[in-house]
């Protein structure tokens, strides 16, 4: 199992449009359509935010997240579905841990640290728009300990050092099950960029035994995926982070960047992760 790689399809996230790229999903049926054709092309994961299915702008509604939940669920049964607790304003931080609460799912991320969000216009060098992201303690005890009851395996998003580290102090509490899992997050726009040295730290920070995967914003997708998948690394790609390809043409679709990533995964003499596998390196016992 070790020289298998796991490919996570990010399939939306909470910004792309379909002005930006006809292929973001907004409904139920077009995030399983999505799904479906990622894991014809290798994901064994899908990580999913909710849409309004009548405007596309991103909801954090519950409803909107089981419909998007159920139906890939339906056409994919066998695909890990890892569910967002990401929120914009402070009000949806219960709404967040409710959420894992109400669905239940096999996996979801777990954001380890209250930071500055941005878009950036890299032309003018303007901050276009920003948030802070809260994540404090309170909150991640609270969601650790709603994931642990409800069988949720985390995925610690790690978008800097201090996210990290914030983990293996919440650890000393024993609040996670082991081996633990963590994505490297490069190029948000807040956090760190994707650099060989911002790698090898975050790598030499992670505890014994733990899994790692990676996923960079635009360009920094390619980036990090062909580094992490020569060092024993797993991937993200998706529409979320990236909506287009090396070559900077849109991408047609979310399986296009899983694709990529299976081949560039085999040349790197690794194969792809079935659902099954991922489960399996992942610790996740199959519902």
């Amino acid at each position: 199992m070790s020289d298998k790689v796991i490919i996570t399809a990010a399939l939306a996230g909470s910004m792309p449009m379909k002005t930006q790229n006809p292929a973001v999903p907004y409904t139920p049926e077009e995030f399983a359509k999505a799904a479906y054709l990622a894991q014809n092309e290798g994901t064994a994961i899908v990580h999913i935010h909710a849409r309004d299915p009548d405007t596309g702008k991103s909801s954090w509604a519950v409803e909107h997240f089981r419909n998007v939940y159920d139906a890939i669920r339906q056409q994919c049964p066998d695909l890990i579905i890892n569910v967002t607790t990401s929120g914009r304003s402070s009000h949806h931080l219960e709404e967040r841990i409710e959420r894992i609460a109400i669905l239940k799912p096999e996996m979801a991320s777990f954001n380890t640290n209250s930071m500055n969000l941005a878009i950036y216009n890299w032309k003018t060098n303007q901050v276009v728009s920003e948030f802070v992201y809260e994540n404090p303690f309170w909150f991640m005890e609270r969601m650790a300990n709603v994931m642990r009851e409800h069988k949720t395996k985390p995925e610690f998003e790690i978008f800097d050092l201090s996210g990290l580290y914030n983990v293996l102090l919440l650890q000393r509490q024993k609040l996670f099950e082991e081996p633990m899992h963590f994505q490297f997050v490069f190029g948000a726009v807040g956090g760190i960029p994707f650099e060989l040295a911002n790698l090898a730290r975050l790598y030499e920070l992670l505890p014994v035994g733990a899994t790692w995967s990676v996923c960079g914003i635009s360009t920094q997708q390619f980036q990090a995926a062909m580094t992490a998948v020569l060092n024993g690394g797993h991937i993200r790609v998706g529409l979320e982070d990236n909506l287009r390809m090396l070559n900077r043409e849109l991408a047609r679709g979310n399986w296009e960047q899983v694709r990529w990533a299976a081949q560039v995964s085999r040349l790197a003499g690794r194969e792809v992760a079935s659902p099954a596998e991922a489960r399996a390196i992942l610790n996740i016992p199959k519902r």
